[in-house]
């Protein structure tokens, strides 16, 4: 670099803020960074300006009023560009008038002041304010409420935090520490756990320590330690239902019903004390959950019972002698026995004063219950050109599948037609449907999900051999069960994502049924499954032993019940 530029370029950076040319280790480096420095005004008028100015505050009487310090400051330019000089020693009393002064004044008239005195300084010395004004400006609210007698606030806002968040709350000071303990919210985590996943409420029931939640200070319940030990028990335990459904992993127990003259249950439903099933041979088992007992045997229908559906006060049947029978739950009685279709009742649904009936007579029955023994036919309706096999419904549509190979939705309130979803080859045997998704099975052998409101196939499942006779969904995963005797999980979330590879959606594949699958239920613990070949199989995969049992079979008990 020539002589006269380098003298040029020292005198421009000397006259510059350290701070823009701090970047740089050499001027040679680059001639931008010369160019750009050249652009930048000399400031010389600008440092005689600071020295007047300084040489100005070095007076030995200053004036007690704000105004005559302001008038010295805006003397000069603002200084951006300079650096503070080294302090002398000289200037403590200067110091401490200032500072005399800066307390008589208003807060209004000191921001003032401090404002109009920062635009004055630098970049370097605005860092340096930032860097002592940081901590100042923390405040730790969690510790200040409780000492302004404002604890429940204090708990409030930690009661929002995941179980991470709060082990990490718990490691910031004795104080929060004990606002947690105190606030028992290592409880009210899981409380809030219990009442919003089906999971957590499961085993809060079947590991019974659902009886140290949802209790005031005032009763008693253990500390929050023992809640905070408890939260990760459940995880692991949540942790190993999962991987045992993922690896097939359960303990298997078998109801044998063995009929006398005809073999076969065509449908079930469960709850935690009981399994009520229909079969074949015209009656309905009532069975309890725990022994695997008969515990009542339903008869009244002169043919198979094909569906059912109960409630804590009434069972409803459908049977192949085109009937329907209303029971009661406890004692087993007819209360109301329905006559309306012209052959088989094949599925029913009621819920909330409403009932539907679908038959082999291709027709769809809309039924007004206000109580068991006062039901009255509402509509009927007409439109399938085969027998309608399934119906499922819920305050806005009425879903109907057949074996014309068509799904109907009509609406529930005015029981009009509204749209068909075409799409399977072959006939319709079963079908769920629950917010805005319906999931079908059809003997094509395969399973759709579909889109009620736009009548859109989202995703189509191959894997069964023969006809999928039965189908149930919840937010994790589909379980359907075939002719071909085997039960099968897929996994949903992935079943509605378009990117998700076709051969990753089926989980596991069950196999332990003899004959055809009939029906199935599910929850989060187990599946419960009836078959052609006379038996009700208990899939549990919260129990499962671990004694080296292989993946995916576990040794079954086995119930027998003959009837006399």
């Amino acid at each position: 670099m020539e002589p006269e530029i380098e003298d040029k370029t020292l005198e421009l950076m000397c006259s510059v803020p350290r701070s823009l040319w701090l970047g740089c280790s050499s001027v040679a480096e680059s001639l931008c960074a010369l160019r750009c420095l050249q652009s930048i005004p000399s400031t010389r008028a600008h440092n005689q300006n600071t020295s007047v100015m300084e040489s100005q505050n070095h007076v030995d009487d200053l004036s007690p009023k704000k105004t005559t310090i302001l008038t010295k400051l805006s003397n000069g330019p603002v200084m951006t560009g300079s650096r503070k000089r080294p302090s002398e020693g000289n200037n403590d009393k200067e110091k401490e008038h200032c500072i005399s002064l800066f307390d008589q004044w208003s807060e209004t008239d000191q921001v003032e002041f401090v404002e109009h005195l920062i635009s004055r300084m630098c970049h370097y010395q605005h860092g340096h304010i930032n860097s002592y004004l940081k901590p100042m400006l923390q405040r730790d609210f969690i510790t200040a409420l409780p000492a302004q007698g404002l604890d429940h606030i204090a708990e409030n806002i930690l009661s929002f935090l995941d179980a991470q968040s709060l082990c990490s709350a718990e490691l910031v000071c004795k104080e929060w520490q004990r606002v947690i303990s105190e606030g028992m919210l290592w409880k009210k985590l899981i409380e809030r756990m219990v009442r919003t996943d089906p999971l957590w409420k499961g085993l809060s029931e079947r590991h019974q320590w659902e009886k140290y939640l949802f209790k005031n200070r005032t009763t008693e319940v253990p500390p929050n330690s023992y809640y905070h030990s408890l939260y990760p028990k459940i995880i692991q335990d949540i942790e190993t239902i999962e991987a045992n459904w993922r690896c097939g992993r359960h303990n298997l127990q078998r109801i044998q019903c063995r009929s006398e003259n005809s073999k076969g249950v065509y449908c079930l439903q469960y709850d935690d004390d009981k399994i009520i099933s229909g079969l074949r041979d015209n009656s309905i088992k009532i069975w309890d959950k725990q022994s695997l007992e008969c515990l009542k045997i339903l008869t009244g229908h002169t043919g198979s019972v094909l569906c059912l559906q109960y409630d804590e006060r009434v069972i409803v049947t459908g049977s192949s002698d085109s009937t329907v029978r209303v029971w009661d739950v406890t004692s087993g009685e007819v209360l109301n026995t329905l006559i309306h279709h012209n052959e088989a009742v094949l599925h029913l649904r009621f819920c909330n004063g409403l009932m539907v009936t679908c038959s082999k007579d291709r027709s769809i029955a809309v039924w007004d219950m206000a109580s068991p023994t006062d039901i009255s036919l509402r509509r009927v309706l007409v439109g399938h050109r085969a027998a309608v096999n399934v119906v499922d419904f819920d305050d806005k549509y009425i879903v109907s599948a057949s074996g014309d190979r068509t799904i109907k939705v009509w609406s529930t309130s005015t029981c009009e037609f509204v749209r068909t979803l075409n799409g399977h080859k072959r006939g319709i045997a079963c079908l769920q449907y629950r917010d805005r998704l319906v999931v079908s099975g059809s003997s094509d052998n395969t399973i759709r999900l579909w889109d009620i409101e736009c009548g859109a196939c989202l995703r189509v499942l191959e894997g069964h051999e023969e006809l999928v006779r039965c189908i149930r969904f919840d937010n994790k995963r589909i379980v359907s069960g075939a002719y071909d005797g085997k039960i099968k999980v897929w996994d949903l979330q992935a079943a509605l994502d378009p990117r998700a590879p076709a051969s990753t959606l089926c989980l596991r594949t069950l196999v332990e049924h003899s004959g055809r699958v009939f029906r199935l239920q599910f929850d989060e613990f187990q599946i419960i499954s009836s078959s052609h070949d006379d038996t009700i199989l208990i899939w549990d995969f919260l129990n499962v032993s671990t004694n080296g049992q292989s993946e995916g079979r576990s040794p079954s008990r086995t119930y027998t019940y003959i009837s006399r």
